[in-house]
């Protein structure tokens, strides 16, 4: 796995294992009203996928934008899909997405890099 991908996976991993094991009434929620959101309903998961990860270059999530990038890769997502969507979420952003627009496109090849592997 490319290194971008393991670091982002690992530690994302290793943190959310120790907010859950907090124990937190409200943390817990939210994580799993985040999971439940995210599942097909009327809309599908590919399209839901999408929406986030919109949503999260807009509001400059580094973060989500990798967790959404990597989940739009899972569900079959091309290239040019994800680029029409992060091309969206500039022009709603603004200029300032730009330099997540970047680091997104950096974390695709990098999907892209590992399943052709």
């Amino acid at each position: 796995m490319s290194d971008i991908i393991q670091e982002f996976n690992d530690y994302r991993s290793k943190m959310n294992e120790k907010l859950l094991a907090d124990n937190n009434k409200i943390v817990k929620r939210i994580f799993n009203l985040d999971t439940n959101a995210y599942a097909a309903g009327a809309l599908d998961v590919k399209t839901k996928e999408l929406l986030g990860l919109v949503a999260s270059a807009v509001l400059r999530c580094d973060d989500c934008v990798k967790y959404h990038l990597e989940t739009s890769h899972k569900e079959g997502v091309t290239k040019e899909e994800m680029m029409e969507a992060m091309g969206i979420a500039t022009l709603v952003g603004g200029t300032i997405v730009v330099p997540h627009l970047r680091r997104a496109y950096e974390f695709w090849e990098a999907l892209e890099e590992e399943a052709a592997n």
